[in-house]
């Protein structure tokens, strides 16, 4: 299946040992191209692997990369810009949802682009418990790097102004004009 601008889409996250680890119930594709596929959210509904679900609190932005081994969410808050980063699989579409597989390595960056690696520990039991292959983890080590370095030279997702010129298309295409969020 192909997914088109304005399109709206759910999102799958998946582990390794293809057990589904988070659905995002609903976004709205913004841009796609032969690289990446951008979409947004707000107070979208995050279902977790257990049935817990929760909404998320700000509105987002997300790139999926169909070459990279990670994704980008741009959250817009108050006081600023932050990202979370998934290392994670190219993404791809089915009839049901865009998909990826989540490698538990994350990367926390705020608005003046300073960043932190998240989860080191879980990523280490579940590359034993889940037996990733040595090919893999050298992936998921040379693209953590790649993805540092595009933070650090604040290009792709990271650029200034990315996020919000992203998130201002869907609120003139999504929200009514007196009903922005």
């Amino acid at each position: 299946m192909e997914i088109k601008p304005w399109d709206d889409i759910v999102v799958h996250s998946y582990k390794h040992d293809e057990k589904l680890h988070r659905i995002w119930a609903h976004a709205t594709v913004i841009d796609v191209n032969d690289r990446e596929a951008v979409i947004a959210n707000y107070r979208t509904k995050v279902i977790e692997a257990n049935g817990r679900f929760w909404y998320t609190k700000e509105p987002s932005v997300t790139w999926f990369f169909k070459d990279r081994w990670f994704n980008v969410i741009g959250i817009i808050r108050p006081t600023g810009i932050f990202y979370y980063c998934n290392i994670a699989s190219p993404f791809l579409v089915d009839s049901e949802a865009l998909k990826y597989i989540d490698y538990d390595l994350d990367v926390k960056v705020s608005p003046d682009y300073s960043y932190t690696t998240l989860d080191r520990k879980e990523y280490n039991k579940h590359k034993v418990r889940m037996d990733y292959p040595e090919s893999l983890k050298k992936i998921l080590e040379r693209e953590l790097d790649a993805l540092k370095k595009m933070v650090e030279t604040q290009t792709g997702p990271f650029a200034k102004g990315a996020v919000e010129q992203y998130y201002k298309r869907y609120q003139d295409k999504v929200f009514d004009k007196d009903e922005k969020h």
